[in-house]
């Protein structure tokens, strides 16, 4: 249910209902949460969600087409539902931060590559992509902090519920 929960605040961030600095959103701790609590099965729900959240964003609010960097994030929304699959089977302090950091890093990577290879913004060379990830720091520095933060609060959260109900099932007994 939590991972529900977090995944509606997620969407409800990305579609600006409940806005919060530029670059500073829960959506990748949203997925990585959803990844390692929910059954495999469901996993192209907040992939779903956030697609649809997307595309409504790119043609209704920013009037911009469909584009293949589009293409890309979603790819990388999959992939870190599944990569939060992987902290199912052991979740530490340690794992949930390498993982959303590597997360980050990878976003960062990713989709200005694909910013930079799709849209005429920067020269198609070594030092327009550069360019490119040079104008996205700023951004990212929100990101990171943002994503170790909502992290952090997730399965913080989800833990202390778990924890909780495991007491509440001890003292029934």
């Amino acid at each position: 249910m939590l991972a529900y929960l977090f995944l509606l605040f997620a969407v409800a961030v990305h579609l600006r209902f409940l806005p919060l600095p530029f670059s500073f959103a829960p959506v990748t701790a949203a997925l990585l949460y959803f990844g390692a609590r929910r059954p495999r099965r469901e996993m192209w729900i907040p992939v779903a969600a956030l697609v649809a959240s997307g595309v409504y964003l790119s043609r209704s609010v920013y009037g911009y087409a469909l584009s293949a960097d589009l293409l890309v994030t979603w790819v990388w929304y999959a992939a870190m539902v599944l990569l939060g699959g992987v902290l199912a089977r052991k979740a530490s302090a340690l794992r949930i931060g390498a993982t959303t950091l590597a997360a980050s890093v990878s976003f960062f990577v990713i989709s200005n590559f694909a910013v930079w290879a799709v849209w005429n913004m920067y020269p198609k060379n070594l030092g327009g992509l550069m360019a490119c990830y040079v104008a996205a720091l700023p951004f990212f520095r929100n990101a990171i902090v943002s994503d170790v933060f909502f992290a952090a609060v997730f399965f913080g959260i989800g833990y202390l519920v778990s924890h909780r109900q495991e007491e509440g099932v001890i003292v029934a007994r």
